[in-house]
């Protein structure tokens, strides 16, 4: 937990609670309290972006949340299958 704290403080926040938004944090991890697992999807994914000067960076830089870093990696027919699942109507992008 102290890493991950660390990993927080070093993106710019003070605290779990503070991270909540732009991290996409549970009110459960909020509070400080996460599985094994959690806690080290979210140091992984933080070294990653620190390690990765393209990381996408929101206009206060703040990192994206969790969710939305995954959807940017999602490969776009399947996130289209998914909403289309979700009764969403999708169509291709016009290509230049």
């Amino acid at each position: 937990m102290q890493e991950l704290l660390a990993l927080i403080q070093s993106a710019g926040h003070r605290d779990f609670r503070d991270a909540r938004g732009p991290m996409g944090f549970t009110q459960r991890q909020a509070g400080g309290r996460f599985t094994r697992d959690e806690a080290d999807d979210y140091i992984r994914r933080l070294q990653e972006a620190e390690s990765d000067p393209a990381e996408p960076v929101e206009a206060q830089g703040w990192r994206h949340t969790a969710q939305e870093q995954l959807l940017g990696r999602m490969p776009a027919e399947q996130l289209a299958a998914e909403l289309r699942r979700r009764g969403w109507m999708t169509i291709e992008p016009l290509t230049p």
